[in-house]
């Protein structure tokens, strides 16, 4: 498991842990791991989501750290999967016992940590859209759901471009899947019909057999759900290499794959919380200062790596409303927080999850996306209504 520490890193002294929960940082940090898929399926968005929180760290480092403290940065790979989550995951509680784990994730990773974290009794925020319905008392989450954004593309292939018939292509894991069979039942409970549903592992590289059922099923549209990063990578431009032409829209890919893809990912229609093209002055300055942090060397912002950055301001707010570290009294804090970033204002709700504003857009040959249209504070639904706040 490669691992790295990251952000300021001031001598800290760090007491033993006791055979349950782990002894958290001494007072001088503030300790955030950050498990994620360095390597693996998530390796193309991975650096993205950790220049996001090292921004972060930066900011609030220069402006007093949280609560008095500085913020440090516990990075370790997760591999991208289950098996090196439980590996990341405990070395971050157990080991380097950080105050908190903020990242995104595949869903095989992220629901393999959460026994961990259950163990370890830390915050979790989660910051990586995934399929839904994911609750633990100590599990927030401030990206979308299908519930917010599934609809989007639907019913804009339906009403506007005349779908009637669709194929759905993923992996073969929680978020593919997931994703999907929410995809297939708004589908039918709109009118419109599903001929075919195939699904290739996460580490699959080629997508020949898919894409030769598309061919033969001639849908009108084809929708997507792979793992977020290299999957992207190799659909559609396999799909590009066979001639494919069909309505193509992709629950998966964001602005930075999009743009690593290359001209393959034109035309290609996507539903985000964040874009780059977003006209806010919170979003030119996340842009600048990532620009000005990282200059020639900075990756592309995206709808993974942005939630990092707002993940990292909602702790550090859910802290200082509980004028404590202490997990209870911060997850206590967490469903009344907000925080103002370059998505906008992000409200915790009572079922740890935040209405978003979504941007249906379509990929340009630049890779850049042209918004198509705006959904403003879109509720992620019933989620995990037995959570209280």
């Amino acid at each position: 498991m490669k691992r790295a520490t990251l952000g300021v890193l001031a001598a800290t002294a760090l007491v033993a842990a006791g055979a349950g929960v782990p002894a958290r940082a001494a007072d001088q940090t503030a300790k955030i791991g950050i498990p994620v898929g360095l390597s693996g399926a998530n390796s193309v968005v991975a650096p993205s989501v950790v220049q996001a929180a090292q921004l972060a760290a930066a900011e609030i480092n220069a402006h007093g750290g949280i609560l008095g403290r500085k913020v440090e940065l516990a990075v370790a790979d997760d591999g991208s999967g289950a098996d090196g989550a439980v590996k990341a995951f405990t070395s971050l509680i157990f080991q380097d016992h950080v105050n908190a784990i903020i990242t995104m994730e595949t869903s095989a990773a992220r629901n393999a940590g959460l026994p961990v974290v259950a163990r370890g009794k830390v915050p979790f925020i989660y910051t990586s859209y995934y399929e839904g319905r994911s609750c633990s008392p100590y599990l927030f989450v401030d990206a979308w759901v299908p519930d917010q954004q599934v609809a989007s593309i639907v019913d804009y292939f339906m009403k506007e471009k005349g779908a009637k018939t669709f194929f759905l292509a993923g992996s073969d894991y929680a978020f593919g899947r997931g994703m999907l069979e929410y995809t297939r039942k708004y589908i039918t409970a709109h009118g419109g019909k599903v001929l075919d549903e195939e699904y290739l592992p996460m580490d699959a590289s080629d997508w020949t057999s898919v894409i030769s059922k598309i061919r033969a099923d001639k849908p009108d549209a084809l929708i997507t759900s792979t793992a977020g990063g290299a999957p992207n990578v190799t659909l559609t431009k396999q799909l590009r290499a066979a001639g494919v032409k069909v309505l193509f829209g992709n629950l998966a890919v964001d602005e930075g794959t999009a743009k690593a893809i290359g001209a393959d990912a034109a035309g290609v229609y996507i539903s985000q919380s964040y874009l780059t093209t977003i006209d806010s002055p919170e979003n030119k300055a996340f842009i600048a200062g990532l620009d000005k942090m990282f200059g020639d060397k900075v990756k592309t912002p995206n709808d993974l790596s942005e939630p990092e950055y707002d993940g990292i301001y909602l702790y550090k707010a859910a802290v200082e409303k509980a004028h404590s570290f202490d997990t209870k009294a911060v997850l206590a804090a967490l469903p009344h927080v907000s925080f103002t970033g370059a998505r906008g204002a992000i409200t915790m709700d009572h079922q740890h999850h935040a209405p978003l504003t979504m941007y249906l857009g379509q990929v340009q040959p630049d890779g850049s996306v042209k918004v198509i249209k705006t959904f403003p504070h879109v509720d992620p639904g019933n989620q995990c209504p037995k959570l209280k706040s």
